[in-house]
């Protein structure tokens, strides 16, 4: 694929902009477009026709609403190339029940996936209230999403995103461990940067990129708990992700204080340059 072919947008960065499922009341989401009007809007904003819906975005998870979302890309003539889901169980809690919660809800997602278009979903793994993080428990509930997506068709994805729960190289080994072609990485650039531990980051970003497939975020700089700007080195980012030979989509998650408009725009156009 051409460079801009390989860009989409994630729907995160314009997070009050989008109506969320979440909202507190009718007021509050009134002047918010719906996710369905989002790649329209994307494509005339940015001339990108490939977006990344985060799962709070979604009004509902109902068949007439999904249906009107696929239509809605279908008629732009675009495509949802991933979603980005957030639940709140772990699949690595000692708990049963909480880890059932958690295979369940993934699942759900899946099937989401399957019926809006998208070829993939990234499914977290939340922090467990009862557990550190365990590798064997996260494998064997991830296992039974992988093998429950596979039989849709549906590849799914695993980020460095929670610091304490989503280590780079824990989320390595449970892809390892799980050991299965719809089971990849989804590479963040800046997330585990927000450590403070800079070396073992590009690293982390490295092991994950040798398992990324179809997806990964791209961000120039995050700001963290103390609104302090983290940066990313892009061309050092860039360079693990063509050293590693990816050939994904790489979806815009501008994730600091400003105009996400400018933001993503200028995302944009520093990754065209670094993919041509």
């Amino acid at each position: 694929m051409v460079p801009r072919e390989r860009v989409a947008i994630s729907s995160y960065p314009f997070r009050d902009f989008i109506a969320g499922a979440h909202d507190s009341s009718s007021n509050s989401s009134a002047h918010k477009m719906d996710l369905k009007e989002f790649l329209p809007h994307v494509k005339a904003k940015f001339n990108i026709n490939k977006i990344e819906p985060w799962s709070e975005h979604f009004l509902s998870l109902g068949g007439k609403y999904l249906e009107e979302l696929r239509s809605s890309v279908a008629n732009a003539n675009g495509m949802i190339v991933n979603i980005a889901v957030d639940g709140e169980h772990s699949p690595f809690a000692l708990d049963k029940a909480e880890r059932e919660k958690g295979i369940a809800f993934s699942k759900q997602w899946i099937d989401v996936a399957a019926t809006v278009g998208s070829p993939s979903v990234r499914t977290n793994m939340p922090p467990a209230k009862d557990s550190k993080p365990d590798v064997d428990r996260a494998a064997v509930s991830i296992t039974r999403v992988v093998e429950y997506a596979a039989a849709k068709g549906i590849l799914v994805n695993l980020e460095n995103d929670n610091p304490l729960s989503e280590d780079p190289f824990f989320v390595v080994k449970v892809i390892e461990k799980v050991n299965s072609p719809w089971l990849h990485s989804n590479p963040d650039f800046a997330n585990s940067l927000m450590t403070g531990k800079t070396e073992y980051a590009y690293k982390g970003i490295e092991a994950l990129f040798a398992h990324a497939y179809g997806i990964c975020h791209i961000k120039a700089m995050e700001a963290d708990e103390k609104g302090q700007l983290v940066h990313v080195d892009m061309a050092r980012a860039f360079g693990i992700l063509k050293k590693s030979n990816y050939k994904g989509y790489c979806s815009m998650e501008f994730d600091s204080p400003g105009d996400p408009y400018q933001g993503t725009a200028d995302l944009v156009e520093k990754t065209l340059q670094y993919l041509s």
